[in-house]
């Protein structure tokens, strides 16, 4: 086909999404007529404020399936994952000292894990099968009567396999330690109920489903001994959990999010998945030597990982002008290193480097797909033609 050159396309929606039109025009009247500080109880444009937050807690808190427990509004899931791990640290840092997640989580999780070590915390850090599922025998057996809590993601952002964490919870659980669940990229994408998973604490981010960037909130359940310190103080703001003036604006703005999700997430969920299979289909035609990461396990409906041997995702992306597609997350595209979630799939540092992650949305379309597939096959046979690698496996023999 014909690929026209003048129309980018986007498929990295794991990254950010849009704002939704709707979002955007309820969000508006909050940054002008209505601007009046929630904490303000003295006059109305305060009581108006207080009650559009009030409202969209209990948007968010349907969002999630959350009948009970606190949800805290933060400026996204990084502050969110911050506060659940370390706010619970600080609070039980003289009886349990010991933390289990996964090589395969965000940078959020691993870092703050890692700065934890350095004040005495010890850190088990598992594993993965090549499907990018967990080891469930090594994780019983990691789990400790020290142990404190387990972070385990409900879907991974680079590959979009999904996690048994109800499973993985129970274990926790039966030890007696606290699991928080980083579910970033599967709110909007996939059904999340915090009442059906069990889950202690659940962190999560407006501008990963058509809400504002900069409001994310975390989700406590009110469980004895669950009792998290602030990272940093100021008043008495959400619970006394997260000081500062309340961002209006962008808490009413996830909170219609919430609610479009809710709407409209059971149909796009399902035009999503078969919108991804038709794109893995093509490629599997049109390109040899390509696997998807995580396809034996379940996956979120809108991810693909590809692997595509003797093409460097460096290199395709400098010729993808028109693509928008990703190396891996977002959030540590500043680093030149192989994606951590790859190698710890079992990737040599080679191959994870020959990796591209595309992620759809609501936008996307058949056509975008077509011409995805077009423009990627393009650059990739331009790129191994000049690969010795590649020319040398498939070179003809003539004698």
């Amino acid at each position: 086909m014909k690929v026209n050159s003048q129309n980018p396309i986007y498929l990295d929606y794991n990254a950010t999404t849009p704002v939704h039109a709707e979002v955007l025009e309820a969000m508006w009247p909050w940054f002008s007529e209505d601007f009046g500080n929630a904490a303000s109880r003295s006059h109305a444009w305060g009581w108006r404020a207080d009650q559009a937050v009030k409202s969209a807690r209990e948007e968010v808190r349907a969002l999630i399936g959350a009948i009970q427990g606190e949800l805290v509004f933060t400026s996204g899931a990084t502050e969110a994952l911050n506060l659940g791990i370390k706010g619970l640290a600080s609070s039980w840092r003289d009886k349990k000292k010991h933390l289990i997640c996964w090589a395969t989580e965000h940078k959020a999780v691993l870092d703050v894990c890692k700065s934890l070590r350095r004040e005495g915390f010890e850190t088990t850090v598992l594993s993965v099968l090549p499907s990018g599922l967990p080891d469930l025998m090594a994780y019983k057996a990691a789990l400790r009567p020290d142990t404190l809590l387990v972070c385990g993601m409900l879907a991974n952002n680079e590959t979009g396999v999904i996690f048994p964490v109800q499973e993985l919870i129970e274990a926790a659980h039966l030890n007696s330690s606290f699991f928080m669940c980083d579910a970033t990229q599967a709110v909007g994408k996939i059904e999340v109920d915090v009442e059906a998973l069990g889950v202690d604490l659940l962190a999560f981010s407006a501008h990963k489903f058509y809400g504002p960037k900069g409001i994310g909130a975390l989700w406590i359940r009110k469980k004895s001994g669950l009792k998290l310190q602030p990272l940093f103080h100021g008043g008495a703001h959400e619970a006394g959990l997260r000081s500062g003036t309340l961002a209006v604006p962008l808490i009413v703005g996830m909170g219609k999010a919430a609610v479009l999700v809710q709407r409209h997430r059971p149909a796009k969920q399902q035009a999503l998945q078969q919108l991804r299979d038709a794109l893995e289909q093509a490629l599997q035609a049109a390109l040899p030597e390509i696997r998807f990461l995580g396809a034996e396990a379940s996956r979120l409906p809108n991810t693909s990982n590809v692997f595509l041997a003797d093409c460097p995702a460096a290199s395709l992306i400098k010729a993808l002008r028109n693509l928008a597609v990703a190396t891996g997350s977002a959030c540590s595209s500043a680093s030149a290193s192989p994606s951590h979630v790859l190698l710890a799939m079992g990737l040599s540092e080679v191959d994870a480097a020959c990796c591209l992650r595309l992620s759809l949305g609501w936008p996307s379309s058949a056509q975008d797909v077509e011409t995805a597939v077009a423009l990627l096959t393009k650059a990739v046979e331009k790129l191994r033609a000049s690969a010795p690698a590649w020319q040398y496996r498939h070179k003809t023999n003539a004698f």
